[in-house]
């Protein structure tokens, strides 16, 4: 039932006449402008909402937004605009991006209140019931944690994802709410946008890809590069604008033949080219060493047909088959994702074919209703489930929740340990695989016929003996090929071991076999137990906390378990332990002798971590405890930040070190800015590989240019040569990243070399 325009154009009351006549005129007209563009927001959104909306939705929405914009109405977001416009702008992205209906509008309008204001959880349930309560508890950010050596982030991020076995909502209104934010990241602080920038790179953009929500994990995707190499991302975007007249002459005559013959194959079809995103063309000229003018796949054409759904895969072939008479396809490079669609939901008939001027060019097939899905994603999807019942391909999207379910059930796995096993399995490529009776099997590349045996059955797995793949023997670690069909050979006699946990890639695979581990190490910690009590009777002994610390200490072990473990399994020798009380006796003993010494004062260091705001690196005055980190080397005029780390300080890095996204996305809450102190007095080290075809001469070319003409120490110099191409290793002495810069360019400059860079940048 459609919503009557009515209800869509109810108007909160509260927000027109909430100004005070005594204001001055510039304030009033500033609140004033506010007052309207809020309006303008909410109407937008429920205009926008009007087809998903039934019964009293538009009320509930009102309600939602009456109760957000009282919570936060004397709040402002530090771009200075009043904060309403953020959960506003979440709701309108959940619309009109992703496509969902009212209770998600409701959620992403109150999904903030229960975190940042005195509203809570009971208060949401009693006025809009437990479901909603549920997803907006999933929303809210765990305030502490007992123990501050835990991850908040990985912490909060585990709890987002446990509402999945209630809600999946709460994970698409979370991405609108990283996707809001990264595009007003520019009023943050720098620190802020580091790491805002490497939690969205890390679990945000992934997941979104993963949940088929492609337009928004590109769009992420480019802001992250936006806001760590802005010169960067500035560089190809001019370049893009620059080059696009001439792309738009190439696309217009590729098109032409194409839409003249489905015209008169009388197609419903519209066809537009998707330019590959900044991000994307960046990665790859990164990857690759390749220049912008190198990137020969900028863009892709985009073929979409309206048929019925029973009609679909014969119309993209037909379509394939017409775009084939008129350019030769790439055998190589067809990808047939209609008959096997990803498990993201996405389907899509991708062919690469060779146009008239000799250059490849990706052509992607495919219907309204499957575009819809790949820009969508999963809530598209099940828009189309429900409309037109069960489709032949929504399991692969319930069965990658179903094993996110099964992750998030694991006992004894930290939020961080969780965190990575999860994000290991976002961006996974995918291969079909068929069991002996024919039925398809989807597992991420790289899966053994061990992932596929946990993945028939728990029990299969755990007696797996090897396999049959293709009527051929094969053993545990083959490697399963899209095709292969696969029958399991078990043992009675085979179980699960460590040496397992090398040979699987699935997350299912590893829990399991971890569990059996679990299981034997109990039995094996028990057997160790009793040796040890037997042991001891046999000394005489009674296993006390006194007698056990000594034992650990003997053999140098850090726990109870840990050593009874050892001694069930054999790795300790139960002989061996009578031996600890001779060096329990002879330590007494040397006390015994030794001369009291007058007690020292232990004297308390003050914590630093709630006082340090920035830390200022090589500075003459320094009174804080740093070491510069060994995996990037930075050095004076590099970016850098500070991370507080449990044991060894403060770390200092490079904002471009290649751990630093993992860094500022697990531990954000230990992240303090750093700075260079203007002092020239200290040298730091840079290492420089250079690349280049030999020649007679070019060591010393090389050194003279560093020693004579740059003076620069030389601390290390090693070079390797291999049929004509030398490859060296420079380590220096320098003041700042303006030294190596310009050696890198001298450098480059000498005959023979061909690339010089920095290591670990």
């Amino acid at each position: 039932m459609k919503q009557t325009a009515t209800n869509i154009d109810i108007i909160p009351q509260k927000i027109l006449v909430n100004l005070p006549p005594t204001e001055e005129l510039s304030a009033y007209d500033r609140n004033e402008k506010e007052r309207k563009e809020i309006l303008r927001r909410y109407r937008l959104i429920l205009r926008h909402a009007r087809e998903r909306l039934k019964d009293d939705d538009a009320k509930k929405i009102k309600k939602a937004f009456e109760i957000a914009y009282e919570a936060h109405k004397d709040v402002r977001r530090k771009s200075g605009e009043p904060y309403i416009y953020h959960p506003l702008e979440v709701a309108r992205i959940v619309v009109d991006e992703m496509g969902l209906g009212a209770t998600s509008i409701v959620c992403a309008l109150l999904h903030d209140v229960v975190e940042d204001t005195e509203i809570k959880l009971t208060d949401i349930e009693g006025q809009f019931g437990t479901k909603i309560s549920k997803i907006i508890d999933g929303l809210t950010k765990i305030k502490d944690a007992s123990d501050k050596s835990l991850s908040m982030q990985a912490e909060n991020f585990k709890k987002m994802l446990l509402t999945i076995s209630e809600d999946i909502r709460v994970v698409f209104i979370k991405i609108a709410d990283r996707l809001h934010n990264m595009r007003t990241l520019e009023s943050m602080p720098r620190d802020k946008q580091l790491k805002i920038k490497s939690e969205t790179e890390y679990v945000y953009a992934p997941l979104a890809h993963r949940l088929g929500l492609y337009s928004i994990k590109s769009e992420l995707e480019d802001l992250c590069l936006k806001f760590s190499d802005g010169h960067a991302y500035e560089d190809i975007e001019e370049k893009i604008r620059k080059t696009q007249p001439a792309r738009d002459r190439f696309i217009k005559d590729f098109i032409k033949p194409i839409e003249e013959a489905l015209k008169k194959q009388n197609f419903n079809f519209t066809i537009k080219s998707r330019l590959k995103s900044i991000f994307s063309i960046w990665n790859k000229m990164h990857k690759q060493g390749v220049a912008f003018d190198e990137v020969f796949d900028l863009f892709a054409i985009r073929v979409i047909v309206d048929v019925p759904i029973e009609d679909e895969k014969a119309a993209c072939w037909r379509i394939y088959s017409t775009i084939t008479d008129f350019y030769q396809p790439n055998p190589n490079r067809l990808r047939d994702w209609i008959s096997f669609p990803k498990s993201t939901g996405y389907e899509s008939l991708h062919v690469t074919v060779m146009s008239g001027i000799g250059q490849w060019v990706e052509v992607q097939i495919r219907t309204k209703r499957m575009d819809e899905i790949a820009e969508m994603g999963l809530a598209a999807h099940w828009k189309y489930k429900e409309k037109n019942g069960i489709t032949t391909h929504d399991s692969g999207i319930e069965e990658w929740l179903k094993k996110v379910r099964e992750s998030l059930e694991q006992k004894d796995v930290t939020a961080l340990e969780f965190l990575d096993e999860f994000r290991r399995n976002l961006f996974s490529e995918e291969v079909f695989v068929f069991t002996p009776k024919g039925d398809l099997k989807t597992l991420q590349m790289g899966a053994t016929i061990l992932d596929f045996a946990f993945e028939i059955h728990t029990e299969v797995g755990a007696k797996c003996l090897g396999a049959k793949v293709n009527q051929r023997l094969v053993p545990l670690n083959y490697r399963l090929k899209s095709g292969d069909q696969v029958e399991i050979l078990t043992s009675t006699k085979i179980k699960a071991n460590e040496d397992w946990l090398k040979l699987v890639v699935t997350t299912k695979a590893r829990n399991k076999i971890k569990e059996y581990i679990k299981d034997g190490k109990k039995d094996t910690i028990r057997d160790g137990k009793e040796i040890v009590l037997r042991k001891l009777k046999q000394m005489k002994l009674t296993l006390t906390h006194e007698i056990l610390a000594q034992i650990l200490d003997y053999f140098n072990v850090k726990s109870e378990p840990e050593f009874f473990y050892a001694v069930g399994k054999g790795t300790i020798d139960h002989t061996q332990i009578k031996k600890f009380q001779e060096k329990a006796e002879a330590e007494k003993l040397a006390k015994l002798s030794e001369v009291p010494m007058p007690e020292v004062p232990k004297i308390e260091k003050k914590s630093h971590k709630k006082e340090i705001k920035e830390i200022v690196v090589g500075g003459q005055t320094d009174r804080i405890e740093y070491a510069l980190s060994q995996c990037c080397n930075p050095i004076p005029g590099d970016e850098i930040f500070g991370i507080v780390t449990v044991s060894k300080g403060i770390k200092i890095h490079r904002t471009g070190c290649p751990n630093a996204v993992d860094i500022m996305a697990s531990f954000g809450d230990r992240i303090i800015k750093a700075r260079w102190a203007d002092d020239k007095s200290q040298v730091f080290d840079a290492t420089l590989k250079i690349i280049g075809t030999d020649r007679v001469g070019l060591v010393s070319d090389v050194t003279r240019v560093i020693s004579n003409q740059l003076k620069v120490n030389i601390t290390s110099l090693a070079f390797e040569v291999h049929t004509g191409v030398f490859e060296g290793t420079i380590s220096l002495s320098v003041y700042d990243t303006r030294q190596a810069d310009e050696m890198t360019e001298q450098l480059g400059k000498i005959e023979g070399v061909v690339n010089v860079t920095r290591y670990n940048y």
